[in-house]
């Protein structure tokens, strides 16, 4: 694959948003660590290299610095933050700790505005800067493109070479001219192509997935969720009924789960889904047990079992799919280098290595929302494309304390109202996520003339670009107020509805 951009991360926090926003604009890139080796750099054949930021001085004997092959490749290359630092001392410049540092906004004066990167920008426009060391000597064969008031090289560029660099973050959304500045970069200089689109990848992974498969079947946990039913659609375009999905009932799923699941693919007759009722088992194993942790490690141990238990039937299946999704694969390494394993997620963890199978990890390459939008080519729903996150230990996890099949039930009832509510008020896909988690509280309240004892159940809703933040969604007041008393009317044992409105950080958007 030609036509991509190469990011080299040295540690920064918005390495992620660098390639976001480069996918946003339909264009192909891939996250690796600063350290990736020449021959690697050459085999990945980039159109295009960018540096991200660093929480590291340059100035520090210790500082990341990139394999010197980079410098050699005479392609375009943008330098950000930490990265412009590192432009600058490859060809003689300076770099020393700033006089005032500078972090947030910034008033950055483009000085050439003819050049190409700043293309269609004001002369005078806001960025996000955040940084505590500055170029003090600008290296003579490159040119100041614009400054700030306490940076004068805020944005500079190569005379004679495609090498650009700046001082601020064009990737945060506090720098609001930031996309365009990028999008100059990628096709004005870099002179890349918007071919990085869901039919794209659909019609290559279909030809990988044959290629890899060829007639051997695939085992594929299917939990209902946006990421195995995309993966799970995808497969059975590539290879049809070679698939074979497993769908667990872990009796911690949310109301009729497994119903809603066999609608969705009633229309597909040849996809021939293996639904286990094992709810008891996992009810049975979480019994008396409050800490979220062990719930948690129960309840994937559980799965391990009873899935491998299944698939063990089907003998001559030499490969296991997984939703990996690509935030999964950067996790898993860390600038300084690979970890050991990536990131289980809310994949069936441990899987792999219990049952002796190949992997198939079709959206490995796709964050959530291009995933999103792979589901929406592939026809399906736009109620299951823009489905909110659940997580991996389903209800377990939002149930505080004790789980019993009397906790889930009601916490179905509860999950349902809300949920829906949200639908019929257009709400749904205006928030990020939004849950309901149930109290080991009980409060005093009043039904009729009686007075009751009931528990307390909390309402969780937030708006969020990828989980690693959030802010509570503000949700009307009417709304609220409807759903509360559909809540205490039709939900026997609940007496009480609060609604969180702690962001994150520093609460987390899970109770547990």
């Amino acid at each position: 694959m030609h036509n991509k951009v190469l990011i080299l991360d040295f540690g920064s926090q918005y390495t992620q948003l660098i390639a976001r926003t480069i996918r946003s604009q339909n264009v192909y890139c891939e996250i690796h660590p600063y350290l990736m080796d020449a021959e690697s750099i050459n085999d990945f054949a980039a159109s295009a290299i960018i540096l991200s930021g660093s929480p590291f001085s340059i100035t520090n004997k210790n500082a990341p610095h990139p394999n010197q092959a980079i410098w050699n490749l005479g392609i375009p290359i943008l330098g950000i933050c930490y990265g412009m630092q590192l432009i600058s001392a490859n060809w003689g410049g300076e770099v020393h700790a700033a006089l005032k540092r500078e972090y947030g906004f910034a008033e950055l004066y483009v000085s050439d505005s003819k050049d190409v990167l700043f293309d269609g920008l004001k002369q005078t426009e806001q960025v996000w800067m955040s940084h505590g060391d500055a170029l003090s000597k600008l290296p003579e064969c490159f040119d100041i493109l614009a400054k700030t008031d306490n940076s004068p090289h805020a944005a500079i560029k190569h005379k004679t070479q495609p090498i650009y660099a700046l001082q601020f973050h064009p990737e945060v959304v506090h720098t609001p001219c930031g996309k365009k500045i990028i999008a100059n970069f990628l096709f004005r200089i870099a002179g890349l192509k918007a071919d990085w689109t869901p039919g794209s990848f659909i019609s290559e992974s279909i030809k990988l997935i044959r290629d890899k498969v060829g007639e051997k079947k695939v085992i594929l946990g299917l939990s209902g969720g946006v990421d195995s039913t995309v993966a799970a659609m995808l497969l059975y375009k590539a290879i049809g009924n070679q698939l074979i999905p497993i769908f667990v009932d872990t009796g911690l799923m949310r109301y009729n789960e497994a119903n809603r699941v066999k609608e969705l693919f009633a229309s597909y007759p040849d996809l021939n889904i293996r639904y286990v009722d094992a709810g008891t088992s996992f009810l049975s194993k979480l019994k008396d047990v409050s800490d979220p942790e062990q719930k948690r490690k129960i309840i994937g141990s559980e799965f391990i079992n009873v899935f491998d238990k299944v698939a063990k039937e089907y003998s001559d299946a030499e490969f296991l799919a997984q939703g990996t999704l690509y935030p999964d694969v950067i996790e898993s390494v860390s600038f300084a280098g690979p970890s050991a394993t990536i990131k289980s997620h809310h994949n069936v963890g441990g899987l792999p290595d219990k049952m002796k199978l190949k992997l198939v990890e079709p959206l490995r390459e796709l964050f959530k929302d291009e995933v999103r939008e792979v589901g929406a080519s592939l026809g399906l729903p736009d109620s299951l494309v823009q489905r909110h996150p659940f997580p991996g230990p389903g209800l377990a996890v939002r149930i505080i304390g004790a789980v019993d099949i009397h906790k889930v039930q009601l916490l179905q009832q509860v999950d349902d109202i809300f949920i829906s509510e949200l639908y019929s008020s257009d709400l749904y896909n205006k928030t990020w996520q939004a849950f309901a988690v149930l109290l080991p509280v009980h409060s005093v309240g009043v039904m009729g003339d009686e007075r009751t004892y009931d528990q307390v159940c909390a309402l969780r809703a937030v708006n969020s670009i990828d989980g690693m933040t959030a802010d509570w969604t503000e949700l009307p007041h009417s709304f609220l107020k409807r759903v509360s008393n559909r809540i205490s009317n039709e939900v026997k044992g609940i007496s009480r509805v609060v609604f969180d409105i702690s962001s994150k950080p520093p609460s987390t958007i899970e109770w547990e």
